[in-house]
């Protein structure tokens, strides 16, 4: 596995990770993002289904919070997970947690982590999360870290502690990488740790950077952990004390704003969880990330006009909703026989429209998740694809313009 890097502009590193997969045949545009599965699958999606998205990501996303029940039934299959769940030919990531399912905090040790399945707590060691990784097969999977730092108030102790325990995991999973002949041609990526404290968070780059890794996983900075100016910072702190030719992930951080704001902080890949939560919400991707205007939406700006942009009326918020989305389960959508997004090329918005979708959401009918997860995630693949020919164009500036334009209040 190798970063090529094309082009730095403002911070943002633009070119492709190549010899991905145990063949080296497959590569992955950065920025760019991985694609998020729930027990290796898609939310809502058969494969056949998924495969209607165009451009999907080379590489896809795994944890181990999911997989860790069917450990003994994937060492008995011994063919990784890849095969087991029929995927594509595709990249294998395995995380820690699935970032769109919180986990219990206090439940870490010295020695163990702790990952919640659907039968509750699973405690493991090194050496069984090793095994677990030897069952799955991955391509590349990040190592076993304590990151329970994100929390507000987190004493610099704590900290302190979290990033020694997550070194020490490393060390100890490089040793039984080295000893498992299932991850011959696997990668590991270290993890560095080190929550709100920029020294710590430092002191975790620079010793994970001295070991054999083939990237970085920045945890510990969630949407809902830190302010995203402060998180920035710390990223573009923590980045500079990385090599430039191994890619960086961060775990967490999945809206369109905050992911800008990451791009120029250094940081390569995401998870694509994001999608997912909007879909669970009954919510759309609607903002718009086309930096060249629309015929129409030309004429009205020459004219002095700006194209009407609907507020969100008091019954249409929902818990956690983002300024990037509409709810279709609000009423006003029942008589909407207009697309979801105007000029989006998704089975959903060639197929169906908004009143269609309102119905199944407020009918309870299930192919309202398949619509909503289609659109989703071809919306935030197109969001990511623009924002790479932002920065090959020179034209990030506009790009963020025109994608926060809603945040704005315009």
């Amino acid at each position: 596995m190798k970063l090529e890097l094309s082009r730095v502009v403002q911070g943002c590193r633009l070119g492709v990770l190549t010899g991905l997969g145990k063949l080296g045949q497959h590569s992955l545009e950065v920025p760019g993002c991985l694609l998020y599965t729930r027990c290796a699958t898609v939310p809502h999606l058969t494969q056949d289904t998924l495969l209607t998205l165009s451009d999907l990501p080379a590489v896809t996303q795994v944890s181990v919070d999911s997989l860790a029940e069917h450990q003994e039934v994937l060492e008995e299959f011994k063919e990784g997970v890849r095969k087991f769940a029929g995927l594509r030919d595709t990249v294998i990531f395995c995380s820690l947690h699935d970032s769109a399912s919180p986990s219990p905090a206090g439940h870490v040790t010295n020695k163990t982590v702790s990952v919640w399945g659907s039968g509750g707590r699973i405690e493991l060691t090194a050496a069984r999360f090793m095994s677990i990784q030897a069952a799955v097969q991955p391509d590349c999977y990040q190592s076993m870290a304590d990151g329970e730092t994100w929390q507000a108030n987190t004493s610099r102790k704590r900290v302190r502690k979290a990033v020694d325990r997550t070194l020490a995991h490393l060390d100890e999973c490089l040793v039984l990488h080295q000893k498992t002949q299932e991850l011959k041609h696997a990668e590991i990526f270290g993890v560095v740790e080190g929550g709100d404290i920029l020294e710590e968070r430092l002191r975790s780059a620079r010793e994970t950077a001295k070991r054999p890794v083939g990237g970085f996983v920045l945890d510990g900075f969630h949407s809902s952990a830190m302010d995203q100016d402060v998180r920035a910072q710390l990223i573009q702190e923590t980045s500079a004390e990385l090599p430039q030719e191994k890619p960086r992930l961060v775990l967490g951080v999945g809206r369109p704003d905050e992911v800008i704001s990451c791009v120029e902080a250094g940081v390569d890949l995401f998870e694509s969880f994001f999608p997912f939560q909007v879909t669970e919400r009954g919510c759309a991707l609607s903002f718009n990330y086309t930096i060249d205007p629309d015929p129409e939406t030309a004429v009205l700006e020459c004219n002095g006009e700006t194209p009407e942009v609907k507020k969100p009326s008091a019954n249409e918020d929902v818990e956690n909703m983002t300024p990037f989305e509409i709810n279709l389960k609000d009423k006003r959508y029942r008589d909407d026989f207009r697309p979801l997004v105007e000029g989006c090329v998704c089975y959903c918005c060639q197929k169906h429209m908004r009143a269609y979708v309102h119905h199944l959401l407020v009918t309870n009918e299930l192919l309202a998740g398949v619509l909503l997860m289609l659109h989703n995630m071809a919306h935030y693949l197109g969001f990511f694809k623009a924002l790479r020919d932002a920065i090959t164009s020179d034209r990030l500036q506009d790009f963020k313009n025109t994608v926060l334009h809603r945040r704005q209040g315009d």
